[in-house]
């Protein structure tokens, strides 16, 4: 059966060359620059042509986002390196990758939204990619509204939603920095839940009912605690001091838990099937997507995909569910034509 990665990682040479200059974080530089496959694209299609020749590859960018790594000023210029490099990637080999997904400089607003343009209208990208908060400021701020309704009202395309959160933050107020790599293993998909939250009490999901937001690393931790967000945020307020946030489930029209549904969720769970089935069983094979996290693994990049597609064979899935989570999503989300039929599949 064809399968098509939805949310896996490259980074242009050009890029990873501003990264190196530009980054303050120096355990991502040491990260990005020793992963192979993320920057030597000859390497990552000679990986899939052999091993995986059922598996196409949606590209998106590599952390750090164009904002992480230059101020307002610098991002937009980062930005169209990245999506001009990514653009030259699917021309090259369009076989392996048919599509790929813009960055935008989120820390102006005003240059995202020209990137957005030129991005999709010049470069043929598929969607976008943001990160779940910007230079410190949440993504329900009024200031981003005008990228999330262009990308839905105008473009009709989905957003990719990939949680950062940096070292230097501490696990706890008395330390300087995290510890044990804490920030990335269990902040990431705190970071993720965080942003789904505030996506859904500040409205955003009813005044752009249509939007579609796939969330890396299928949920973050929401579709494991749905028992505990459903019921406790169906008491909203009561644990406030003055009680105000009650009249937020007064505007929302339906309940908290029915709009973390419409968000979609991928299969990035290191190859853990038990995960896997708690996010399938909250979210629905309608909205859960193929994806790897390549080459972010212990091997470099092939782990992730074949552990990711044994985690998915491994849930005695029926075949009409596996399509969708394998190809058919994407093929909707991404408005991209059916793969060719495989021999035997």
């Amino acid at each position: 059966m064809k399968k098509i990665d939805i949310f896996n990682h490259v980074m242009p040479q050009a890029y990873l060359e501003l990264v190196k200059t530009h980054s303050k974080e120096p355990g991502i530089v040491k990260r990005m620059s020793g992963l192979r496959m993320l920057w030597d694209i000859e390497h990552r299609v000679e990986m899939l042509r052999t091993r995986f020749p059922d598996v196409r590859q949606v590209l998106t960018l590599g952390l750090p986002a164009p904002e992480l790594i230059g101020g307002p000023e610098l991002a937009p210029g980062f930005a169209r390196v990245a999506n001009d490099g990514m653009a030259d990637m699917v021309r090259a080999h369009p076989e392996q990758f048919p599509a790929f997904v813009a960055s935008l400089p989120m820390n102006n607003v005003p240059a995202a939204l020209a990137e957005m343009d030129r991005a999709i209208n010049e470069l043929g990208a598929r969607g976008i990619q943001i990160i779940s908060s910007v230079s410190g400021q949440p993504l329900d701020d009024p200031e981003f509204y005008p990228v999330f309704e262009r990308a839905t009202l105008h473009y009709d395309v989905p957003i990719w939603m990939h949680p950062a959160r940096p070292a230097t933050r501490a696990d706890y107020p008395g330390e300087s920095k995290s510890r044990y790599e804490i920030w990335q293993v269990l902040g990431w998909p705190f970071e993720t839940s965080v942003a789904m939250a505030r996506i859904v009490f500040s409205g955003l999901l009813q005044r752009l009912p249509t939007m579609r937001i796939i969330t890396h690393h299928c949920g973050g931790m929401i579709p494991y605690f749905a028992g505990r967000a459903e019921t406790l945020w169906a008491q909203l307020g009561s644990r406030s001091a003055d009680g105000g946030e009650a009249d937020v489930l007064k505007r929302l029209e339906k309940p908290p838990i029915d709009y973390f549904r419409m968000f979609y969720g991928d299969t990035v769970l290191g190859g853990a099937a038990a995960p896997l089935a708690c996010g399938l069983a909250f979210f629905g094979a309608d909205r859960v997507v193929f994806a790897s996290d390549c080459p972010f693994d212990p091997e470099g990049g092939p782990m992730f995909i074949r552990e990711g597609i044994a985690s998915i064979e491994s849930l005695n899935l029926s075949d009409e569910d596996k399509g969708k989570i394998y190809f058919g999503n994407a093929l909707r989300l991404l408005k991209l034509s059916k793969p060719e039929k495989q021999h035997g599949s």
